[in-house]
């Protein structure tokens, strides 16, 4: 519940201190007053954007600050999982700087606004005339009868599991197009993967063809002179290994007389016998030469094969056509495995289409049995408010897409007068009888909500005498169960009342200010006089008002 409100600098409001009781508390003022600056003030408390237009002075910062008693309301999941400091007494602070920029605090912890709109739901609800006309919304009357049907734990289970579905339904989704997309390609990328297989790639393989090409081509020319080489290293006079044995020799003679003779009769030896090496080399591969002309053109139609893929994909080397082989291969596994997926997605959607169909099924049975409980104190409110003939009417119908509050579309139907059809509630129902629908609804759902605080914003309008007196009853009652404010004209609703706040405006200086007090009981007799008479009290108005706060 509201405990208390702080106000600095907002609208025409330089500064305002106020306590709450936790009962019926009504607040009066003439139109302009300023009883919609305390509207505004809590609306920006619970996440209302604001602007500098907030601010009284320009130059000064707007604060407003409001205590909230949350102890019996269950909350403390709300402050864990937006990782806030709970206190049962919470505190909103609101604060809007002269820049513009604009703060909010919970329990001196920073929040943002969707935080602070959030928690403000579970703690205030302002109900406007305007707000009348959500009782013609379908989703707000299912909201109502979720009320009453106290399936909390189901509508729960059933949207997680909606998202759950939402999210595997898009997976399949992605999958499947995943899927087409490649099956467009798949015949291509298989003659792609197919080529590059059969020509049986190998890293490195291009240099070593492209060498054997080089020698297949020239045997002739390579024969001729690796004799040649051999001819001139054999010959038995001046050949190259002759001559060097013949160098070897002299130079072992002399080799012990000093160190550099030895030294350089040991490294015509290492190069004798390094050219021995090179003279056994040229002689095998004199032996391995052969004009082969069958090899010739398999290594020459190979390269070309490489040659003519490298110019399809357009690189220069075969280890880029492998890597190419290797994608095209992953997508043809890709596209088995995305069946395999897709399969797999396709039966948890049908399992969670099972167990939504069966929770929906839950919630709309649930529904259909909170309706006659439903009319029936409505009609019972309604009855005491002047409309004895009031009916309704939920037609409750199935459809098959999966909706967050289930399955079902509502329609809620009244009929006011006896012999009257029904009709669309928004059509055929006037402003002031909607206005007491909603307080019938609002009564109703005091005692299934356990949200803290209602605030009525003229919810009588239109309504005078008798009935008047039966709405300040209802909402009197409905203080038993929450915190209950009403701003009125009406001065039967403000008799009810077990505290009476008044809103008044004057001008000091070149300031005209907003206040609020909370009024005695004398002042609340004159200012219910006010009410009846005008500004002229008359003593009959005097007496009037003093036994309307003694009914």
């Amino acid at each position: 519940m509201l405990t208390s409100l702080s106000i600095k600098n907002f609208a025409l409001i330089e500064q305002l201190e106020m306590n709450f009781s936790s009962q019926f508390s009504i607040i009066t003022g003439e139109t302009g007053a300023g009883k919609s600056i305390l509207l505004g003030a809590l609306g920006l408390v619970l996440g209302k954007r604001a602007d500098l237009t907030s601010l009284k002075d320009k130059e000064q910062k707007c604060v407003i600050e409001a205590h909230f008693q949350i102890d019996k309301y269950n909350l403390n999941d709300f402050f864990t999982e937006n990782d806030l400091d709970y206190e049962p007494m919470t505190i909103i602070r609101r604060e809007i700087l002269p820049s513009g920029k604009s703060r909010a605090f919970v329990n001196d912890s920073p929040v943002n606004l969707n935080e602070l709109q959030d928690l403000g739901e579970y703690l205030l609800d302002i109900h406007s005339q305007h707000q009348t006309q959500e009782l013609s919304n379908e989703a707000y009357q299912i909201e109502i009868l979720d009320a009453i049907s106290n399936h909390q734990n189901i509508l729960i289970e059933y949207r997680q599991h909606l998202s759950k579905y939402k999210s595997v339904r898009n997976e399949l989704k992605k999958l499947k197009d995943d899927k087409e997309n490649l099956s467009k390609e798949a015949d291509y990328n298989a003659f792609l993967l197919e080529e590059l297989l059969a020509a049986n790639l190998k890293e490195g393989e291009q240099v070593d063809l492209e060498t054997e090409l080089e020698k297949l081509s020239n045997v002739e020319f390579i024969k001729e002179n690796l004799d040649k080489s051999l001819a001139i290293a054999n010959e038995e006079q001046i050949g190259i290994i002759a001559a060097m044995k013949e160098v070897k020799g002299s130079l072992h003679k002399i080799a012990g007389i000093s160190g550099e003779f030895n030294e350089l009769s040991e490294r015509v030896s290492s190069v004798l016998i390094e050219f021995d090496d090179v003279v056994s080399e040229l002689n095998m591969q004199t032996e391995k030469l052969v004009n082969d002309p069958e090899k010739l053109e398999f290594v020459n139609q190979k390269l070309q094969a490489i040659y003519n893929l490298q110019k399809k994909h357009n690189v220069a080397t075969v280890e880029e056509l492998l890597v190419i082989q290797n994608d095209l291969d992953s997508k043809v596994v890709l596209a088995d495995d995305l069946d395999g997926n897709i399969k797999k997605l396709e039966i948890q959607l049908q399992e969670l289409v099972a167990i939504l169909d069966n929770q929906a099924l839950q919630i709309s049975d649930n529904r259909k049995k909170a309706v006659p409980v439903l009319t029936e104190q409505i009609t019972g409110i309604l009855s005491q408010l002047g409309m004895p003939n009031a009916r309704f009417q939920f037609d409750i119908n199935s459809i098959e897409n999966y909706l967050p509050s289930g399955k079902d579309e509502i329609q809620l139907l009244f009929s006011a007068n006896k012999g009257t059809d029904f009709g669309l509630l928004k059509k055929v129902a006037s402003g002031g009888e909607m206005s007491r629908i909603m307080l019938a609804v609002k009564s109703i759902l005091a005692n299934y909500s356990k949200l803290p605080t209602i605030i009525f914003d003229e919810i009588d309008t239109g309504v005078s005498g008798e009935i008047a007196h039966k709405m300040g009853d209802i909402m009197k009652g409905m203080s038993g169960q929450m915190q209950v404010f009403a701003i009125t004209h009406l001065p039967q609703i403000a008799a009810k009342g077990h505290q009476h706040y008044k809103v008044s405006k004057s001008v000091q200086g070149d300031n005209t200010i907003s206040e609020l007090k909370l009024l005695s009981r004398d002042e609340r007799i004159v200012e219910i006089a006010e009410m009846l008479s005008g500004k002229n009290i008359s003593e009959s108005a005097l007496t009037h008002a003093n036994q309307l706060l003694n009914l």
